[in-house]
């Protein structure tokens, strides 16, 4: 889960504001064949990350039991996945009156030390048996109060490194002993998330436009005195554990208990999508228009509003070079089993 993060917030998270939640709330049917795209993607592999967590579905307000049990038996018998998602499901928007917003996230591989040395000096965490909400800041951390106490999963060279493992709650650590750790969310300090790039920019270090990861990075790294307290004007840490049992073309656990699927998983708002629900998306990316079908199986503390979503694009900096530039508008059409959008609709 990102750095309920699972969020941290992807990179795009780092300028993006919380959006607000507005009272009314609208359901817009629409046909398959109004949706742009349609006809053109891989149905069959949405259906595979559709069937990996259908079952695990949890109560939600929008959708009863009954009504997930019945989509669910039918994609574990379906033979064409397009015809399945026609047949078992009808397309809705959903509005909140906020702007709709999409972002990416990604999972970072970094190389990092299993003990403390001189070049990696900056610890993440387990967390404390003493923990609670709200517990210490970022900067009271950081500051050394869990030194020495054994909680340290791994050292990384770069504190910037490490603030973007936090940003993005789950990670692969390439190890200079020669192994390989998987960490994913345990828990946070509850104090609410910072935007550090929107800091920067009140503070006219950039423009908003400019305050991305890499120049937040480079910035960091020419400042470091600066850069450090920079940093921790985000108040909220997050804590790790290592997560076992994954294979390597798994992507890091999300909020369904179960691996995220690169281009096929997204993060959204539980208030008004329901996890597991195939979500289909609409919005443009550095390398063109983004047209697919992606599951929700995912959530993030950033991610609020009926239409805001955060696609999770894989790992490693290919992927994070690409999610760092992700950040526009868009439209995102839920797919609601018929019985549960009959029912919504009557009542919209």
């Amino acid at each position: 889960m990102r750095g309920l993060h699972t969020t941290l917030a992807a990179l795009a998270f780092l300028i993006a504001p919380h959006a607000s939640m507005a009272e009314t709330v609208r359901y817009e049917p629409l046909r398959f064949s109004e949706i742009l795209g349609w006809g053109q993607d891989d149905h069959a592999a949405a259906l595979d990350t559709f069937r990996k967590s259908c079952g695990l579905t949890p109560r939600n307000s929008l959708v009863t039991d009954m009504e997930w049990r019945g989509v669910c038996k039918a994609a574990e018998y379906a033979f064409d996945a397009r015809t399945f998602f026609e047949a078992a499901f009808r397309p809705v928007v959903i509005t909140d009156g906020s702007d709709p917003l999409f972002t990416a996230y990604f999972e970072p591989e970094l190389i990092a030390s299993p003990v403390r040395t001189g070049e990696f000096q900056h610890p993440i965490y387990r967390p404390p048996p003493e923990l609670n909400q709200p517990w210490l800041t970022r900067a009271q951390i950081e500051n050394g109060v869990l030194a020495g106490r054994g909680l340290e999963i791994a050292w990384l060279a770069d504190p910037v490194d490490a603030f973007f493992l936090h940003v993005q709650g789950s990670g692969r650590l390439a190890m200079t002993d020669g192994s390989v750790k998987r960490v994913g969310f345990a828990d946070r300090n509850g104090h609410p998330y910072r935007s550090v790039g929107r800091h920067m920019a009140q503070l006219g270090i950039f423009s908003i436009h400019q305050a991305s990861a890499a120049n937040i990075r480079a910035w960091v790294q020419r400042n470091p005195r600066d850069g450090r307290r920079i940093l921790q004007h985000n108040p909220s840490y997050i804590f790790f554990r290592e997560v076992t049992n994954l294979a390597p073309e798994d992507g890091p656990i999300g909020a369904m208990s179960l691996p995220v699927t690169a281009r096929r998983s997204a993060a959204v708002d539980p208030a008004y999508t329901p996890l597991g629900a195939p979500v289909w998306i609409e919005t443009n990316i550095s390398t063109g228009p983004w047209a697919q079908l992606m599951i929700a199986q995912d959530v993030g503390s950033a991610i609020k509003g009926a239409q805001r979503a955060d696609l999770f694009l894989g790992s490693g900096a290919a992927a994070g070079e690409l999610a760092g530039r992700v950040k526009g508008d868009g439209r995102m059409i839920t797919l609601l089993p018929v019985a549960t959008a009959d029912r919504l609709l009557r009542g919209n």
